[in-house]
């Protein structure tokens, strides 16, 4: 049964109702839903006006923050496990599970009831058996559409509008695109990533986003001087596994009734888009901001593969590093692949958990 606590808690209230009534109407069994989103988003909205009014003004006297590192792939190429990997440099900060859920709340709620908001986080992640802790790094994808951006996720919280949302996001498409998405998006990304670099200490951030992999001559904008990392695996492979994803996704986020939905030719018609954009937009950068990596490789040799990184992109002091990545891939332990033997079969209507039966080829930490 899906949590009461839906992401759509972290918005704000104009940004929830806007979301609400601009995507048709709610299933009767998600009211609940949204009758806590309403009430949390009310109850935290004088909180969270400060905080944005309050990090607004001091923007204007702080200094700069470092330009981030971001890692990007097609979903389920890899991106979650090297970020899990990279995390565990002391070089890094990251996006934690309690600032994904509270986008406007990262420097007050957020901080000051973090141990008592970290006992409500899940033991693992829907899609798969990958841990999540509150120091579990995460990726920008629901903040910022927590907080208004065009994104992928309203697609999956409202599925009858699941392909204006994802061609908006990901193509940059679509009948829904408006002339101000792109400076709304880049607006909140700067404010979101901004919070996160004083929550974590001001160190670079390590950011991943699927999404991304398509959007670097605009990252590229943003962050001059940012560093690309870029991890690919076999197509056969990563089809079945975003197929999982989506699907698996869907029953603990949808808020309306969906079948049929056109995920299958979508992940055929974004790999082949966000592919040629990931080449467009990287063919000049010098080797010192971008590099590309092979997941079976990592997954070999990953110690080799994570000092490659360091090396050829001038990262800081793998030594001290290697200690801390040594440690996590000794308790992770070895690695397995998600049989579709183990996952029961279901009607996509059914709004439960489990998925369809495929082969995923989905790599996990065993537990």
């Amino acid at each position: 049964m899906a949590s009461l606590f839906h992401p759509l808690c972290g918005s704000n209230p104009d940004t929830l109702l806007k979301l609400l009534l601009s995507n048709g109407p709610i299933a009767v069994n998600r009211w609940p839903q949204i009758a806590i989103a309403l009430a949390v988003s009310i109850a935290r909205w004088p909180f969270s006006t400060i905080e944005r009014l309050g990090f607004g003004i001091a923007q204007t006297r702080s200094a700069p923050m470092p330009d981030p590192v971001f890692i990007v792939g097609y979903w389920r190429s890899g991106t979650t496990h090297l970020h899990n990997l990279l995390a565990q440099s002391p070089q890094f900060g990251y996006i934690t599970p309690l600032a994904t859920g509270l986008p406007w709340d990262v420097l007050g709620i957020v901080r000051a009831f973090e141990p008592l908001l970290e006992q409500a986080l899940p033991n693992d992640r829907f899609v798969d058996n990958v841990a999540v802790t509150p120091t579990s790094p995460q990726e920008d994808s629901i903040p910022l559409a927590t907080m208004g951006a065009a994104s992928y996720y309203h697609g999956m919280y409202f599925p009858q509008q699941f392909e204006a949302h994802f061609r908006r996001d990901v193509f940059q498409t679509g009948d829904r695109v408006q002339a101000d998405d792109f400076d709304r998006w880049q607006r909140l990304h700067r404010h979101f990533l901004r919070a996160v670099s004083i929550h974590q200490g001001h160190k670079p951030l390590l950011i991943k986003n699927p999404v991304y992999t398509g959007y670097i001559r605009h990252l590229r904008h943003l962050w001059p001087m940012a560093k690309f990392i870029h991890i690919y695996r076999n197509p056969y492979r990563v089809f079945p596994s975003t197929r999982h994803y989506f699907t698996r996704l869907l029953p603990e986020l949808a808020l309306q009734s969906y079948d049929d939905l056109p995920i299958e030719p979508l992940i055929l018609e974004s790999y082949l888009h966000l592919m040629q954009a990931l080449k467009t937009d990287t063919a000049d950068l010098p080797a010192d901001q971008f590099l590309e990596l092979r997941f079976e490789d990592l997954q070999a040799h990953p110690l080799t593969a994570l000092e490659t990184i360091f090396t050829q992109l001038n990262l800081p002091d793998f030594a001290a590093a290697r200690p801390h990545l040594e440690r996590y891939l000794t308790d992770i332990g070895d690695y397995r692949q998600i049989s579709t033997r183990s996952i029961p079969r279901r009607s996509p209507r059914s709004n439960t958990t489990g998925s369809p039966t495929f082969n995923t080829g989905d790599t996990v930490p065993n537990k």
